[in-house]
């Protein structure tokens, strides 16, 4: 059943590497090149670049627009499932796209897999992959972590193992790496459009694609042959100019870009960045850029194809796919004249290195003015734990900038002060680092390896140096430092920055270290200043692969049975939602009135809750316990509205549920930012939850309670959220008249016996109103 084989590479890449001009063509018109079936990767026979058929959707929409488009529009418009008659309109218009491809992790990958189980189709219909990265707890070190982890949950591993063979679909085996790694080094190409079940998948923007973070329900769409719907995006544009230079990384950029815009500024977006200073960028360093994209809430970001796309590609062992891409090279950058919504321009000769944090990814603050910052606000300025890696910052070239200055302070005789641990992004940077020296640089510096898995940045991570409640500093190169987010205690204060200055920090042991202006001192007392970071984008001598861990699947898939394990606690085969009963609510108690930022990671912890992640009935044991209640200020403690009675929210929940009574939660802005978890729309209503009524919501979060029949509503009038109070109850009015940009009334019943009414906001198509009717997307795709 096991494959390993990889398929042999077609073609080599022959123009310049350092300039992206078309190559002549010699005995072949460009007409026959592009009409040959030429494959997406070294893994899949059944899947083929669509440049041609792209570039003939985009001119079916050129001919009715009659404007130039940015990049980002390009390729949405050339995936289109009817050019002809899609509305178009960005902001506004719903688009119906056809992805080239499905990612998923293989903490949500469970739940999609059940649901398209449930579907009764023999095998996928678009080329996906599953990759086991998130379920690997950093303890004690790489390889017995990730022992411990295959017979901790080789449950779940089977199953998908299985499921991935029956299914048709591609398996990277645990300790493979991180998927959004896996998927830049195997999958992505330019101008490709690919959905992953993870908000980090806009990694993969590094090398020219659209790649967008979904729930599970999406992904299934997809799976499934379905075209999948995207509210039409905003397109902001980022001009780079200038060139990066000394301490200042690729991630220097988009720390800088998310204190511009904030957690928030890039809802119903897509960043595009371009201008001169785009080609002083590699590959995976504009990867890095596009992978926290995610932190300001942007549908996606990308670039432009160049040559350091080409030369990686070439290096990946697909350089036929960059000769093909070189045939479209006019097609794979915005149009002379093309409008941005927004713009913003960066000049990289001035753009110093920033550390963003504490407890959210938008507090930026460059490294002239973290010391003041850092003593001003009280903040730990001991560093505890320095980590570099993880899927936003584990290239080779990051791996050896850390190192050299690693180097520098073993040359001086000096190792970490802080702990300081290297989570390689996948096998094939494990190998390569170990080859070419730098892992045994980091060994001697005083460093732990961790698995090539998400680890400490997803919060599995089994921290011992810091008891919980304890206030201390940590520093990571990773992408989200919600509060708790990577070691669930709400007293670490934790900042994000580029491997380079994680590593001068472990160096130091200090917060207000600026390795730009200050001093250290050798092993004999004399003051020296660390070196510029150094390292090649990539590697002289090629990748090592490392150890094999695909799984293909097997030609003759129908001998495979799908294992699930009735009693399990770690699987369950999903049941169907009810559907909608036709009628408006009334007399709805408040769940929990949430205070402050409500995450993903709020709503449906990750760390040691991934292990349920396949069984709805445990997962939905952890809905919002990390929320605070606007009521008590306190988390996962909320007054039952029958018994008078305090008790856990999901707790509270089920009483509601087993009762018969409907609930709402109340929140915030933002509401669901962070993960593309639709375990945070699959608990509410699996608990009984009919509607989540916010200041407004992540995308993400949005649409997964579209999918899963729950109501996101929005508080036409945001000062609303201030007056409701959590032991009130409310009536939902217009329910049974729901329509597209038709507001909803709500009618609140206080415990004084006030009644006030104020309209309620939703961003419901047409279509989005059948999956509410039939009880979840789902449904309705079982019903068609």
């Amino acid at each position: 059943m096991l494959l390993n084989a990889r398929l042999p590479a077609v073609g080599a890449l022959k123009s310049s590497a350092n300039a992206l001009r078309l190559p002549k063509i010699s005995s072949r018109s460009l007409a026959t090149i592009v009409d040959e079936k030429v494959p997406q990767n070294n893994w899949e026979n059944f899947s083929f670049l669509n440049y041609k058929k792209n570039v003939e959707t985009l001119n079916i929409v050129r001919e009715r627009l009659k404007r130039p488009f940015t990049f980002a529009e390009k390729i949405l418009y050339g995936h289109l499932d009817d050019p002809h008659g899609q509305d178009i309109e960005r902001g506004v218009s719903y688009l119906k796209l056809r992805p080239d491809r499905v990612a998923c992790q293989d903490a949500t990958a469970q739940m999609a897999i059940l649901q398209f189980m449930s579907a009764g189709m023999p095998q996928v219909a678009t080329p996906s992959t599953v990759h086991c990265d998130h379920l690997i707890e950093a303890q004690i070190g790489g390889e017995k972590d990730l022992a411990r982890a295959v017979d901790i949950n080789n449950e779940v591993y089977n199953f998908l193992a299985t499921a991935c063979a029956k299914y048709n679909i591609g398996f990277w085996r645990p300790g493979s790496g991180i998927i959004h790694q896996i998927v830049l080094e195997n999958y992505a190409f330019p101008g490709a459009l690919m959905i992953g079940t993870d908000s980090h998948t806009p990694n993969a923007g590094g090398l020219g694609m659209l790649a967008i973070g979904v729930g599970g329900a999406d992904a299934v769409d997809v799976m499934a042959g379905l075209p999948w719907e995207l509210k039409a995006p905003k397109i902001i544009g980022v001009k780079l100019t200038g060139k990066l230079s000394g301490w200042t990384a690729p991630k220097d950029i988009i720390l800088k870009v998310a204190g511009i815009l904030t957690v928030k500024g890039g809802t119903g977006a897509i960043v595009e960045y371009f201008g001169e200073g785009v080609d002083s960028l590699s590959c995976t360093g504009m990867a890095t850029i596009c992978n926290m994209g995610a932190e300001i809430g942007a549908t996606t970001s990308t670039f432009p194809y160049n040559a350091r796309m080409a030369d990686y590609l070439k290096a990946t062992k697909r350089g036929f796919v960059a000769e093909q891409a070189n045939l479209f090279a006019g097609h794979l950058k915005a149009d002379e004249g093309a409008e941005y919504d927004q713009l913003i321009e960066i000049d990289l000769n001035t753009l110093e290195p920033h550390i963003n944090g504490p407890f959210t990814p938008d507090l930026a603050t460059p490294i002239s003015k973290m010391k003041e910052v850092a003593v001003e606000n009280g903040w730990p300025t001991e560093v505890k734990v320095a980590l570099i890696g993880s899927c936003t910052n584990s290239s080779y070239e990051d791996m050896s900038r850390a190192a050299s200055i690693a180097q520098d302070a073993l040359n001086h005789g000096l190792k970490a002060q802080s702990l300081f641990t290297v989570t390689p992004g996948s096998e094939q940077i494990r190998a390569t680092i170990a080859r070419d020296g730098q892992l045994k640089v980091f060994e001697e510096f005083g460093g732990l390896l961790l698995a090539n898995a998400c680890g400490p940045c997803i919060g599995q991570w089994d921290r011992r140096d810091v008891k919980k409640g304890e206030k201390n500093t940590i520093v990571s190169s990773y992408n989200r430092n919600f509060t708790g987010r990577n070691d669930s205690n709400p007293a670490t204060h934790a900042f994000v920055t580029s491997p380079d200055l994680v590593t001068a920090f472990a160096i130091a042991g200090d917060l207000r270290f600026n390795p730009i202006t200050d001093t250290l001192k050798d092993k004999d007392g004399n003051e020296f200043m660390l070196a510029e970071p150094t390292g090649a984008g990539l590697p002289a001598l090629g990748y090592d692969p490392g150890t094999d861990t695909y799984q293909a699947p097997p030609e003759d898939r129908s001998v495979v049975a799908v294992a699930v394990a009735p009693e399990s606690d770690r699987l369950q085969v999903l049941k169907p939602f009810a559907a909608w009963d036709g009628l408006d609510v009334f007399n709805l108690p408040i769940l929990i009135k949430s205070k402050g930022k409500t995450t993903t990671d709020h709503i449906s912890q990750a760390g040691p809750w991934l292990k349920y992640r396949g069984h709805l009935e445990n997962i939905s044991n952890n809905y919002m316990i990390g929320a605070i209640n606007a009521e008590n200020d306190k988390a996962n403690t909320v007054k039952n509205a029958f018994t008078g009675e305090y008790a856990g929210v999901p707790d509270t929940a089920r009483d509601y549920r087993d009762r018969g009574q409907k609930w709402v939660v109340v929140g915030g802005d933002n509401f669901g930012e962070g993960s593309s978890r639709e375990h945070a729309a699959l608990e509410p209503r699996f608990l009984g939850g009919f509607a989540i009524i916010a200041k407004s919501f992540a995308r993400i979060h949005e649409t997964n309670l579209k999918k899963q029949g729950m109501l996101p509503l929005t508080f036409a009038d945001p000062s609303a959220y201030d007056k409701i109070q959590p032991e009130d109850t409310v009536d939902i009015i217009g329910v049974t008249t729901l329509a597209p940009g038709k507001n909803l009334k709500l009618v609140v019943h206080s415990k004084t016996g006030d009644v006030w009414e104020t309209e309620l906001a939703q961003t419901y198509n047409a279509e989005q109103i059948e999956w509410f009717k039939a009880g979840s997307a789902l449904n309705k795709m079982a019903a068609k």
